[in-house]
């Protein structure tokens, strides 16, 4: 049971969500504060570290596609 005063933890997509708008630098403060109260640390580093890779893998198959065709 939770305390009463205890906002509700956040799913992953609200997890996911938050860092990808901290890839992009924006975030207003009202939201940010939400995040601070709800996300689990832990989850961030995860998915953080996740989103990290995937846009590293992304960046070199773009730079692959482009070095092959030719641009």
């Amino acid at each position: 049971m939770t305390a009463p005063n205890t906002p509700p933890k956040a799913t992953l997509w609200e997890t996911v969500k938050a860092v990808c708008w901290s890839f992009f630098g924006v975030r207003k403060k009202s939201a940010y504060q939400d995040d601070l109260a709800k996300l689990n640390p832990l989850h961030i580093i995860v998915v953080a570290f996740a989103a990290v890779i995937v846009f590293i893998v992304g960046l070199v198959l773009l730079v692959r596609y482009v070095v092959a065709h030719g641009a």
